[in-house]
């Protein structure tokens, strides 16, 4: 006797790995339970997997890389993929990043999945990088987008409107199968302004510790601003990160420590925390997608500069919550770095309207509520579930 079938539809996340899951998709995640789906994610389990099994979220392993570039590992991955799609049945599939939007696209046609939401966001050192190896891989990339992201009936999420304008135009998706949902959302109850702490004005950047985070330019704005007297601390909270081909050395971030140009602290768990500590956010990266960083510093009341990019554009207004500089331009982030810290009530401006952008335009709820919407739209209630039929 085959065992009972679920009665609630099934929502597969497919991921490269369970922490970033956790950081970015789990509001959404567990909105969606509370709807009524069973969730589970497909990814690489590792620490965050146990945390996530706890609230509910089904957790199946897929051996993939991030970084692996070996085609046999890469057709195993999507042999593996589409033998759980297989066993699964999922009723709708949400892909996010470049390998499960490519691998998941393809498992999901073999296994006759029609229900798929694609998200190429956190798209990585190919679309980043001005690295040879990048520029190679960039073309074969597009190629694999223009097969995989947008087959009929899908949708395609993007997290800023420079990214969906850009993928349109390209031909890579018809615009009204481009929806934008912006960013993964913040909590505005735990991100809450506090007063500036007191003493020397702290600035942080809270990332991955990879290159395109724009950190290299960070140690090198700090150093400027160091040798101009200016008064002030240079924080970075963040790992490197062991998946990347470009992450930065921990040998590297010891040594800026010990010149004193920076301040390491390494992972930091409690990021609420260490926002009410600092006084300024800077994330000088080269292109995101909407980085959850700078919604919680918005959310937190904190003044930010970042980079006139995709992605960072769309968190900060230049001269309304924030400052926005040109990408690999370390001069102008000393800049607009020091503007700051020599100006406390353009701080308190800027985070102050910060603050109101967060909670009118990126909390989690509205978020969720999107994401839902979408899901709905794509599975109307009067249609069965794949789960029932034959």
């Amino acid at each position: 006797m085959s065992p009972p079938r679920p009665t609630a539809r099934t929502l597969a996340f497919i991921l490269t790995t369970d922490w970033f899951f956790a950081s970015h998709f789990l509001d959404r995640a567990l909105a969606a339970r509370r709807a009524g789906w069973r969730v589970v994610l497909i990814a690489r389990s590792g620490a965050a997997t146990a945390g996530l099994r706890a609230q509910g979220i089904e957790v199946i392993d897929l051996p993939i890389g991030r970084a692996s570039l070996n085609p046999l590992a890469e057709a195993r991955a999507v042999v593996a993929l589409w033998r759980i799609y297989r066993r699964l049945r999922p009723d709708l599939v949400h892909h996010v990043a470049l390998k499960p939007v490519v691998y998941g696209s393809l498992a999901a046609r073999l296994a006759g999945i029609r229900h798929v939401v694609n998200a190429p966001i956190g798209m990585g050192f190919v679309f980043s990088s001005p690295g040879r190896l990048a520029r190679l891989l960039r073309p074969l990339a597009l190629l694999a987008l223009r097969l995989t992201l947008a087959p009929r009936g899908s949708f395609v999420v993007f997290e800023n409107p420079d990214d969906r304008a850009e993928m349109i135009e390209a031909g890579l998706v018809a615009a009204p199968a481009a929806v934008l949902i912006r960013g993964a959302g913040v909590d505005v109850a735990r991100f809450h302004p506090a007063p500036e702490p007191p003493g020397t004005v702290r600035v942080v950047l809270p990332a991955r510790l990879v290159p395109e985070k724009g950190v290299h330019e960070f140690v090198a704005a700090a150093r400027i601003l160091r040798r101009r007297g200016v008064a002030a601390e240079f924080l970075l909270a963040g790992a490197p990160d062991s998946d990347s081909r470009r992450t930065i050395a921990e040998a590297d971030l010891r040594a800026w420590s010990e010149e004193g140009a920076v301040q390491w602290l390494g992972p930091v768990e409690d990021m609420a925390g260490l926002l009410a500590e600092v006084h300024i956010v800077c994330l000088p990266s080269y292109r995101e997608g909407l980085p959850k960083a700078l919604l919680e510093a918005l959310a937190a009341g904190r003044p930010v500069v970042a980079t006139d990019v995709p992605g960072c554009r769309e968190a900060v207004h230049h001269g309304v919550n924030g400052l926005l500089v040109p990408p690999r331009d370390a001069a102008a982030l000393a800049e607009a770095l020091a503007r700051l810290i020599a100006d406390a009530p353009l701080r308190t401006a800027f985070g102050a309207a910060g603050r109101t952008r967060a909670v009118a335009e990126f909390a989690s709820e509205i978020v969720c509520r999107d994401t839902l919407a979408l899901y709905a739209a794509m599975l109307p209630r009067a249609e069965p579930l794949l789960s029932e039929r034959a």
